[in-house]
């Protein structure tokens, strides 16, 4: 999708189309989630600062978000995906791959087909999606960005080396600065660079994930489609307006994230054996977004929960055990290694503190289902600041935010 969420915005109020739009947090540490086409001619991107953002353009305008529109418009855009096919990968709220082998008799030429994906997202909902076509995922998603705004834009098998060979090395999946920065000291500046670079000299440089990139930047991406991708790990963060160093606090946000994470546990009919906590510190230590020490610390439960009050414990002693000594910046909670849910507890839970908790969580889910996540909240829990919307596919995060 095209600038999804500022899309969305302008559609729904008028008065916004043709000015420079961005949803995302405003304060001083806010970070822009999506920009309209308009503030991008000012060099203004996802993931940028606000305040990097309002000096390229002081007439910006910088609306919060509305995750319950975004949430729905993205599931009625992936219904209309699953009408040309099953095999539906998404990668975010306005960002899937789609395996369209095999379909060619129901919807011809692929490429007319992707003509017709893009009418009907249109027609459906007023708004503009752009298609890339290749025979391989990665080449896919860059020829959809090379697409934008609102075309298609197809790579023939034939076409694939010739087309990548031109682009710079950062367009490659997970390559970011400091890869750039290593491949650009023995000379590799662009993907056909390192696809004629020997694998010798590329793994003496970025180890064997050098080898897996030169393969991408060779075409060669044996990865499929995984329409039923199972989730491996569940998470919840926020960053604070200023940094934190009173630990009340900090327990509050945790206690908050662990009920979230638990809810979409529930929700997704699973338990989670780990518990991880995510701790930024307000102390910078380089350039770039990635500049902030950042420390994770992970707790293997005695039995699988997916009960808030149990992950928030296990998360309050991890973070006791790491010492803070400065002020955080950011807090996460998350869980992994999950399981599916048995359909009933066992014989040795049966009138234990935990049938009790989950007598109490089916309770709690019903509530919120039906009132929203605040109407009722454990004694502790606080509101937590966020600096944008998330662009994420959230397992498990079904209900509309109230």
């Amino acid at each position: 999708m095209d600038a999804f969420y500022a899309s969305i915005e302008q559609r729904d109020r008028p008065e916004l189309r043709g000015k420079p739009v961005v949803v995302g947090g405003k304060g001083a540490r806010g970070v822009v989630s999506a920009a309209s086409y308009e503030a991008r001619k000012f060099g203004i991107h996802s993931a940028m600062p606000s305040a990097q953002a309002l000096k390229l353009c002081p007439r910006l305008i910088f609306l919060s978000g509305r995750m319950s529109v975004y949430s729905a418009e993205s599931k009625r855009i992936f219904e209309i995906f699953r009408r040309f096919t099953p095999a539906v990968e998404g990668l975010s709220l306005d960002e899937a791959f789609l395996d369209m082998t095999g379909t060619e008799r129901l919807h011809g030429p692929v490429a007319e087909a992707g003509e017709r994906l893009r009418k009907e997202i249109r027609e459906g909902t007023g708004l503009a999606a752009s298609v890339g076509i290749a025979p391989i995922k990665m080449v896919a998603k860059i020829a959809s960005d090379s697409a934008k705004p609102d075309g298609l834009l197809e790579i023939r098998p034939g076409e694939v080396q010739t087309f990548l060979d031109p682009l710079p090395v950062g367009r490659i999946w997970g390559v970011g600065p400091v890869a750039r920065e290593r491949l650009a000291r023995i000379g590799i500046e662009t993907i056909g660079d390192l696809a004629r670079a020997e694998d010798q000299r590329l793994e003496a440089v970025l180890g064997d994930w050098g080898l897996r990139v030169a393969r991408l930047a060779r075409g060669i991406d044996v990865r499929e489609v995984e329409a039923y991708r199972d989730a491996v790990s569940m998470s919840e963060e926020n960053t604070f307006g200023r940094d934190i160093a009173d630990m009340r606090t900090l327990e509050a946000a945790i206690l908050t994230h662990s009920e979230s994470v638990a809810r979409r546990l529930r929700r997704s009919e699973s338990k989670a054996r780990t518990v991880v906590l995510k701790v930024k510190l307000g102390r910078r230590v380089a350039s770039g977004p990635r500049g902030y020490p950042l420390l994770t610390r992970r707790e293997t439960l005695t039995e699988p929960t997916d009960d808030g009050g149990e992950i928030a414990a296990s998360a309050r002693l991890l973070l006791g055990r790491t010492e803070l000594r400065e002020p955080v910046r950011l807090i996460g909670v998350g869980v992994t290694n999950l399981i599916s849910r048995p359909e009933q507890l066992s014989l040795f839970d049966k009138g234990s503190g935990r049938e009790k908790r989950s007598r109490l969580n089916e309770a709690l889910d019903r509530l919120t289902d039906k009132y929203g996540k605040t109407v009722v909240r454990r004694a502790g829990q606080s509101d937590v600041e966020r600096m944008a919307p998330a662009l994420g596919i959230k397992r498990g995060e079904d209900e509309p935010d109230r």
